[in-house]
Formats: C-alpha cells, structure tokens, sequence
C-alpha cells in the first residue's frame, strides 16, 4: 500500500523557548543552520511522501518562508493556516476532505531524522487502525506513555502521568500512521488532541492502536537546553570538519560546528555550535549555541543560546541565558539565568 500524505502540525507559539519564539516559530528554529524542521520533512521524503501539508498557525509566514514549496525534494508543501487553534486532532479534521484513506500525521515540533518505511510497513502488517511511533525516555513524566502487549499492541496509554506512576518509558514521539475512518470520532469545530482525547478513546472503543518502535535519531525541543541539545547531537553525528583557517588561534575541545562564513579566532571553545556569519574574537564559549550573525569580542559564555546579530562586547559575561535577537550586551556587563 502507498502512503502519500502527510500532514505535519505546527500550529504552536513555543512559549518556553521564549525570547527565541517571539520572532518566528518554534519548528523553524536552527539546527546546524537548517530550520528543525527540515530535518523532519526530509525524513518524511526518504519514506515515500509525496505531499506534506503543514498546518499552520503562529507566524506562519516565517514558516513558508523558512520551508519553501518542497521542490528540492522532489515533493510538495502546502500550507493549511488555523485561524483558531484546534488542537492536534481538531487541526486534521479541518482537512478531512482532503486527505486519502491512510495518512501520516506528525508533531512537527521536535527534532527528528528518522526511518518512517518501518512505521509504515509496521501499521499495515500488523492490521492497526492507528499506529503510533514510541521511543524509550528518561523522563517519561513529561510525555503521554504507551503500556504495550507481546505484539506491539497499545494497551493503556497514559497522557504525562504523574512521576512515579508512569505505566512505561515508551513515550509518544508523534508520528501516527491513521486510517482515516477513525476520523469520525473527531467532533467538528472543537479544540480535540490526538494523544489526549482520540487515542484513549479508540483504545477504550476496542480499535487496534499499534506501537512502534522509533529508529532514528528524535528530540523534543521544548526547552532551550533541548535546543542546544538538539543541535550537538547533530554535530556529533556530522562530526568535526577541518576549519583550521577559520579557527585560528583557538583551543577547539568536545563536539564543535562552525558554519558556513562563520570565524572563532584565539578562542577557547568546547562543545558549542556557532552558527553561520558568527564572528567570536578572543573569547571563552562552552556548553553553547551561538545563533547566526553574531559578534562576540573578547566575552565569556556558558551554558547559553546567544540569538540571531547579538553583539557582546569586551569583558561580558553570559552565563545560563538565552538572549534575544540582536541584543546588545555592553562592556563588562554580565547576564546571568533566562533573560
């Protein structure tokens, strides 16, 4: 069976990653200078789609922009815009008419590369009128969690329990293979979640709600620390290219990114991502990822996300911040904490 649709959710504000969301949505933030989000619809690419709908909502015109039509990839995009936030389930009702008989849908707010043939080939064998992707967590309190049978058959599924009532580690990473049919028990015109609502009610109906388990690289990307995270796990995997014009000078330890057009001349730098067109001068940067287009001059950086044309002088320090679009931080002064 060809699966050829797949509709991506991207409705979100991403107000934890707030002052970096104040200026464009959350999916679109960078990884190794490439929206998140790329890496997802690539990946949707490689398993046989052939049409991607993003549905969108907050600052949407950042998305189409940042996204493109899909032609590099040899597939379409197009753009489905919510006036009124609908909830993940309610935003694929809106399509409905639209959509074929077996679709893929996907939470397009986390960093995923991922191998979707398998999920594909998963949900027809297994004869499952909803599969869902799983994958094993450390802090499976802070994701809805699937409690399995021997045949990959969900059971229970338990929306961000309590800690230490969790019924598994299996979290929901987001990407539903679906029958359309089941789509009639999504109530018109109303805010409705997928994990929340739609998923426990097919269980309790008596529906096959397949898992499966998620092989590829997946990162929920919440939280600014996600972020970063995000960004050197995809370092890591690219691993070190040879700069050694570019970084002149400089003490390079851990994992290391530098992108196109971007300079670290007589630094001391360790497990960071600094990103294209950033020019850093005699400076101390770990633990950190510096957006595109910044100037740091003679600073001290830790733990921080430095967004896009910030411009830290001479005897700054930033520790444990992210700091907004083109701030500027003045000689001598020191951020400390989310600013």
């Amino acid at each position: 069976m060809k699966i050829r649709q797949a509709v991506v959710m991207v409705g979100g504000k991403g107000t934890r990653l707030r002052p970096l969301t104040d200026n464009r949505p959350k999916p679109i933030l960078p990884v190794l200078d490439r929206p998140c989000l790329s890496y997802l619809i690539e990946s949707l690419a490689k398993g046989g789609i052939e049409k991607v709908i993003l549905a969108c909502g907050y600052r949407s015109e950042k998305m189409a922009e940042a996204i493109g039509n899909g032609s590099e990839l040899g597939i379409e995009i197009v753009y489905s815009y919510e006036e009124t936030p609908m909830g993940t389930a309610g935003a694929i009702k809106l399509l409905e008419e639209e959509l074929d008989d077996v679709f893929v849908a996907v939470n397009g707010d986390v960093f995923a590369d991922i191998d979707l043939k398998k999920e594909l080939e998963e949900h027809e064998t297994s004869g499952a009128s909803l599969t869902i992707s799983l994958i094993e967590v450390e802090r499976p309190n802070e994701f809805g969690v699937a409690r399995l049978d021997g045949t990959g058959r969900i059971l229970e599924f338990q929306e961000k329990p309590k800690p230490g009532e969790e019924i598994s580690n299996l979290a929901n990473a987001g990407v539903y293979v679906i029958d359309k049919d089941i789509l009639k028990y999504v109530p018109k015109g109303e805010m409705y979640d997928f994990s929340k609502e739609l998923t426990i009610d097919l269980i309790d109906k008596g529906y096959k709600v397949q898992g499966h388990i998620l092989n590829g690289l997946w990162m929920d990307v919440g939280r600014p620390a996600d972020l970063f995270g995000a960004n050197i796990a995809a370092a890591r995997r690219k691993g070190r290219t040879d700069h050694s014009d570019a970084v002149r000078g400089s003490k390079i330890a851990g994992t290391f990114y530098l992108g196109a057009g971007a300079e670290a001349i007589d630094c001391e730098i360790s497990d960071t991502v600094i990103s294209a067109g950033s020019r850093i001068i005699g400076s101390k940067v770990k633990d950190s990822l510096i957006m595109a287009g910044c100037t740091i001059t003679g600073a001290e950086i830790s733990g921080s996300i430095i967004g896009e044309a910030c411009v830290i002088q001479k005897g700054a320090s930033v520790i444990g911040s992210v700091i907004a679009d083109g701030t500027v931080i003045g000689e001598n002064e020191t951020r400390r904490g989310t600013q």
